[in-house]
């Protein structure tokens, strides 16, 4: 039976400005195929949990894997999207949901990617290495961190005099908001109608 909207869950470790940007897009229509019925934190003090508590989404703060999978089951998830989610999930929590769980990573991959490469540390490493173009990634999530089939990509300009805070702003205002918000509306979309393998 297909369904009239997807079931989204949004995993977050810190401030949640993916999240805002999901939470921004759902409410303007952009986002319209599914729905974020579930937040989960890996950090109890994440400013995250306040946004979903603003916007009456449910949330929980995950203690492990195996706690988490019967809440998701519970609440019929179809989506999960890692929005700025700092933990590395294991293999066998993955094939539970086979290109069901996407992310975003604030470079273009294959650069800048990988175990290690999150947060500020992206675009340090983006910035000592000097190049003139970064971005942000979608892609699916598989065993290897960073890994997963590509879905979307957006370039963003390195200027003269960027810090790696000024960068990482500029990335997820020109890139990353606008990306994550589409890919999880169109994923959303197969689903519903049933095309999504």
């Amino acid at each position: 039976m297909l369904k009239e909207k997807a079931n989204i869950a949004v995993m977050v470790s810190g401030g949640g400005t993916n999240l805002q940007a999901l939470i921004d897009a759902q409410n303007s229509g952009i986002l319209h195929s599914g729905q974020i019925v579930l937040v989960v934190a890996s950090n109890p003090n994440a400013y995250a949990l306040t946004r979903a508590a603003d916007n009456g989404i449910e949330s929980v703060v995950m203690e492990d894997e195996a706690s988490l999978i019967p809440i998701l089951q519970e609440r019929d998830i179809d989506l999960i999207v890692l929005a700025g989610f700092l933990k590395i999930l294991s293999p066998d929590f993955i094939r539970q949901y086979p290109d069901r769980i996407i992310n975003i990573h604030p470079a273009l991959i294959p650069s800048f990617c990988g175990k290690g490469c999150y947060g500020l540390h992206v675009h340090e490493k983006a910035l000592d290495y000097g190049v003139k173009v970064t971005g942000a990634t979608v892609h699916y999530v598989n065993e290897i961190p960073d890994g997963g089939r590509i879905i979307s990509q957006k370039a963003v300009e390195v200027q003269e005099g960027d810090t790696p805070e000024i960068l990482q702003r500029r990335v997820m205002e020109q890139a990353e908001w606008i990306l994550l918000p589409r890919a999880t509306e169109d994923i959303s979309a197969e689903i519903v109608k049933g095309t999504k393998a």
